[in-house]
């Protein structure tokens, strides 16, 4: 499943990455595993993305919780629940 990323305010400062086409191994079925997938990427993806950080999470524009479904073709964005002009 190939799949859109965005990423909004802090999140886009910390990650070094506005937005990247990705290719989801098949076991990746919702925004929550997408988001515990991309920790694995390293330190800075891990605090960025940990559990206890608030996160707002969109799939397909419209905020979403961790159990949403994926869809190929889809566009997940991740941001902090304040973001600024």
């Amino acid at each position: 499943m190939k799949i859109q990323l965005r990423f909004f305010a802090s999140l886009r400062e910390a990650l070094d990455v506005s937005q990247e086409t990705l290719e989801l191994p098949a076991s990746i079925a919702t925004v929550g595993e997408l988001r515990i997938f991309l920790r694995a990427r390293g330190p800075v993806w891990a605090e960025a993305l940990a559990d206890g950080r608030a996160l707002r999470m969109a799939f397909n524009q419209e905020l979403v919780s961790a159990d949403a479904a994926l869809v190929d073709g889809g566009e997940v964005a991740f941001f902090p629940p304040v973001t600024g002009g």
